[in-house]
């Protein structure tokens, strides 16, 4: 692909096909988006790539204590709810997506199994779990350059003709997800990234979110 291709053409993918993904095609990926830069070519980011009977694990795990109603133990800060134009872009988003699958605004089940999807990383056959070395913990940096692998891990995928969506209900309970995954106490769980080959008959997938215009987003300075 193009790389205008690639960014104009990916998507997030909410549905996924059962077919395994090749162990050797995600190396391949991974080692692409790890040509992400980093603040000082710090590369503070690891990888914890599940599936099988571990996943289903974490699934399970992650259902059934949110389900219980344990709080949620993200280990990364989530913030204020959103408001003004992010909350409005938030349940724009939302609306697209309960749109193309049928969900009415007053279908309480069908919002409820739409919620539990996220939590079982939409049942897509890997999942990434993206982590970064504990002893950075307190740089504003290693977000932000965790951001950037997993963008870059998203759009190599697709390159490949694979599908991903960026997924935080998938770490929700990070207890569960620590113990099946075997991540090391030394490495900080930011996000999980749902992997596999897109399901094209899955309503989902067909929504391409909106984005603000760049006049809206960009100030130019010194230019004619």
């Amino acid at each position: 692909m193009l790389f205008d291709d690639v960014i104009l053409g990916r998507r997030s993918i909410r549905g996924y096909k059962p077919d395994p993904v090749p162990k050797a095609l995600i190396k391949e990926i991974i080692g692409l988006a790890m040509r992400a830069p980093s603040s000082m070519n710090t590369q503070p980011w690891n990888f914890y790539v599940v599936t099988g009977e571990p996943l289903d694990r974490i699934r399970a795990g992650n259902t059934e204590r949110n389900l219980a109603g344990v709080p949620h133990s993200r280990e990364f800060r989530t913030g204020q709810p959103f408001a003004g134009p992010h909350r409005e872009r938030q349940v724009g988003v939302a609306k697209q997506l309960f749109s193309a699958m049928g969900i009415a605004r007053d279908d309480k089940d069908g919002r409820q199994d739409w919620v539990m999807r996220g939590f079982r990383q939409f049942d897509a056959p890997v999942c990434v779990i993206v982590t970064y070395d504990r002893v950075l913990k307190d740089s504003d940096d290693t977000p932000f350059d965790c951001g950037a692998v997993a963008n870059a891990l998203v759009n190599a995928a697709w390159s490949r003709g694979l599908g991903a969506v960026i997924n935080s209900p998938g770490i929700m309970q990070s207890p569960v997800v620590r113990e099946h995954a075997g991540i090391a106490d030394d490495q900080v769980i930011m996000k999980s990234i749902a992997l596999g080959w897109p399901d094209e008959s899955f309503p989902a997938n067909a929504v391409v979110s909106e984005r603000k215009s760049v006049d809206e987003a960009t100030v130019f300075v010194g230019f004619d």
